[in-house]
């Protein structure tokens, strides 16, 4: 779906509105008063209404016109590399973070280095070292050090979230160890009740799988996992444990065997309609329940006993090297930083990365920034199990389709995400 915000303006506004952009006709390739914007947040999300209304102050203020396209996660996932080394690539886009998405893009050239325009805006200021992370890269698209080729605007972790209606019904409460999480579900599964809403054909079981992972973990592995300092043991306590649990888990009943088939929407519709009472996913669904949760009373808590979570700074602005209008998304980004923005996306169920604390009034969305809160003083911030490789999305989706459908046991589906895994990182570091 398509969307064009136009502004009408007298060819003087224009030009002033050009002038404060920085932007002139010899360094734009095409309509040099025309931010050309992708991104993949839906309209009633927290970043999408924030952002919306960046787009009303930018347009105000710029006399500049931001022409919208809002893509899908998956539209831009697959079709990135192609796009943006064409001249249909926008001047400014949400992308993945990671080595496997932005990290890749970097290695080929095809987004813009962003030191100096950082430096300029004072970005680096307002962004805690632990969510700069995912924002740098080395010339070989591994994060942490090198160039910022993109600007974080929010945080994201993975969480509980749960029915409070159906606990009270079921007799149980908010567990505060696995033993206790099991127990739980195991509740629900004798009175007939699949607890656990999951995917495994896209990412929630993935993020499950690699939590359980963390929940037997240290920073050694993740630092191992994601940034190759040491060669991971895919036989190890720590993926052995994810592995089988998740199997078992699956035997118990606590997640269905039609979850090999299931995408990360229905996962989410069957926790919003109240079919299942219980859904670990990203703080991005955290708007979309409050805004469309009316049956039912729900809340949120972390992954019990856990230390490490999945979690990062957000999907971030780049810049293509390709774009045409690169000083008016420079401009862009700079608004959706601002105090009033980032209070709007943490008031509307987002986790702001530059709001002022007093700014946040909304109770359900304290309680949320207080939970990534909670993980980040942990140092528990850990990304995600998908980022190592470009192909390891795919390949960890497709492993645990077969791990729950029970066609591979779990050696076999970590003997084969672990040869998959290991080859695309030879390919990254040699």
């Amino acid at each position: 779906m398509k969307h064009t915000r136009t502004l009408a303006v007298a060819a003087s506004v224009a030009a002033l509105g050009l002038a404060l952009s920085g932007c002139s006709g010899s360094d734009a390739g095409g309509d040099e008063n025309t931010l050309r914007l992708w991104h993949y947040e839906g309209a009633d999300s927290a970043m999408g209404i924030a952002w919306a209304e960046a787009i009303e102050v930018f347009e105000e203020e710029t006399g500049a016109t931001v022409e919208f396209e809002e893509k899908s996660f998956e539209q831009i996932r697959s079709t990135a590399s192609q796009v943006l080394n064409s001249d249909e690539a926008p001047d400014l886009l949400e992308y993945n973070k990671g080595n496997a998405t932005a990290g890749l893009l970097s290695s080929e050239g095809l987004l813009t280095p962003l030191d100096d325009v950082v430096d300029e805006y004072g970005w680096g200021d307002q962004l805690a070292p632990a969510l700069q992370t995912t924002a740098k890269y080395d010339e070989n698209g591994i994060m942490g050090s090198g160039s910022w080729y993109g600007v974080p605007n929010y945080g994201e972790f993975v969480q509980v979230y749960y029915n409070k209606d159906a606990f009270a019904e079921a007799g149980v409460e908010v567990p505060t160890t696995l033993a206790e999480f099991e127990d739980v579900m195991q509740t629900f599964a004798d009175q007939g009740t699949t607890p656990l809403a999951e995917s495994a054909a896209e990412y929630p079981l993935g993020q499950l799988w690699y939590q359980l992972a963390l929940s037997e973990a240290d920073r050694q592995f993740v630092n191992d996992y994601q940034l190759y300092e040491n060669p991971v043991d895919w036989s190890g306590d720590e993926i052995s444990s994810a592995t089988e649990t998740v199997k078992d888990w699956v035997d118990a009943g606590y997640i269905s065997t039609d979850a090999s088939g299931l995408k990360a929407e229905d996962a989410g519709v069957s926790f919003i309609s109240g079919d299942a009472p219980i859904f670990y996913s990203g703080s991005w669904w955290y708007g979309r329940f409050q805004s469309e949760i009316t049956d039912f009373e729900w809340g949120t808590f972390l992954f019990p006993e856990a230390e490490l979570s999945p979690g990062s700074a957000g999907n971030m602005w780049v810049v293509p090297e390709r774009a045409q209008n690169k000083e008016l998304a420079y401009e862009f980004i700079d608004i959706t930083m601002r105090p009033e923005i980032q209070a709007l996306l943490g008031n509307n169920g987002g986790v702001p990365v530059a709001a002022e604390e007093a700014d946040i009034t909304d109770e359900k969305s304290k309680e949320l920034i207080a939970n990534f809160n909670a993980l980040n003083d942990m140092d528990g911030i850990s990304f995600y199990p998908d980022w190592p490789t470009p192909t390891f999305y795919d390949e960890l989706n497709a492993g645990l389709q077969e791990l729950v459908n029970g066609t591979k046991s779990p050696s076999e589906v970590q003997q084969q995400l672990g040869e998959q895994y290991q080859s695309g990182v030879d390919d990254i570091v040699g």
